[in-house]
């Protein structure tokens, strides 16, 4: 996320071929850029923008309402596979931070898994921030807990947690999707917009 097209294109040609973008519009330019990439959204997504993200994107990581769910169903065109999706979970408990809570998950499951243009796949969490590498691994055990609880009811097989500064911890507790721009392309650039 946040890096200019030219340094997306170095790490195709490198062999990447999964890239993901916090914000749908900030991806527009890209996606259009790089026609057979797949894309993941792995940001907040508004109502307003479920059409394009539905369109536009192979994956989003970050449902948390059956509402955006129905909408990214019934936007996704036929002649696309059914978009994956994650339901987005809340693991620390902070109200700063978007998903369910775990109690939460089996019940939009249940509501998501239906949905005929969607192909639910697992699970995302983004714990807070912290060198503590023990609570690191517990939060990502729980998820992984959850996970493992509703993998034989849903047929989950994606688990998205981890990022460039706690990969380890989360690949240590089952991560199949790490999110490592960081770690790939360097720091991100300010983020200028909120699309």
């Amino acid at each position: 996320k946040s890096q200019p097209v030219a340094r997306i294109e170095e790490a195709r040609a490198a062999g990447h071929q999964a890239f993901g973008e916090n914000y749908v519009q900030e991806a527009l330019e890209k996606v259009d850029a790089l026609p057979g990439l797949e894309w993941h959204l792995i940001g907040p997504l508004q109502s307003n923008k479920t059409r394009i993200a539905a369109e536009r994107f192979a994956w989003v990581h970050t449902l948390e309402r059956e509402k955006i769910a129905r909408r990214l169903s019934e936007q996704r065109p036929a002649g696309l596979p059914p978009l994956n999706v994650l339901i987005q979970v809340n693991v620390s408990g902070e109200a700063t931070k978007s998903g369910v809570a775990v109690e939460a998950i089996a019940a939009l499951a249940r509501a998501i898994a239906p949905l005929p243009r969607l192909h639910l796949r697992g699970l995302m969490a983004v714990p807070e921030p912290t060198a503590d590498v023990a609570l690191q691994r517990m939060r990502f055990r729980t998820v992984k807990a959850a996970f493992e609880n509703l993998k034989g009811e849903f047929g989950f097989d994606s688990l998205s947690m981890g990022m460039s500064d706690d990969m380890e911890s989360a690949i240590a507790e089952g991560a199949t999707l790490v999110r490592i721009g960081s770690a790939i392309f360097g720091a991100r650039r300010k983020e200028t917009s909120a699309a």
